[in-house]
């Protein structure tokens, strides 16, 4: 599970870095490089991206499970 945790978090990064941009320099990388946000490609990227998001909120909570 550690090594799902950290491809996850790395996806996370990925994304945020993608919000950088486009909040700095208005431009969506992921749409760039695949065609536009519209473009299946770019959904299937942005889905695993948020799904990365979700199983990483489970590193919120690993500590409780480590004080117990």
């Amino acid at each position: 599970m550690e090594t799902i945790k950290k491809i996850s978090l790395i996806l996370i990064i990925i994304g945020a870095i993608n919000w950088a941009f486009v909040g700095l320099f208005e431009l969506d990388l992921v749409a760039s490089i695949f065609g536009g946000s519209d473009q299946l490609l770019a959904r299937i990227i942005y889905i695993i991206i948020g799904i990365a998001g979700l199983i990483d909120i489970s590193i919120l909570f690993d500590h409780l499970d480590n004080h117990n």
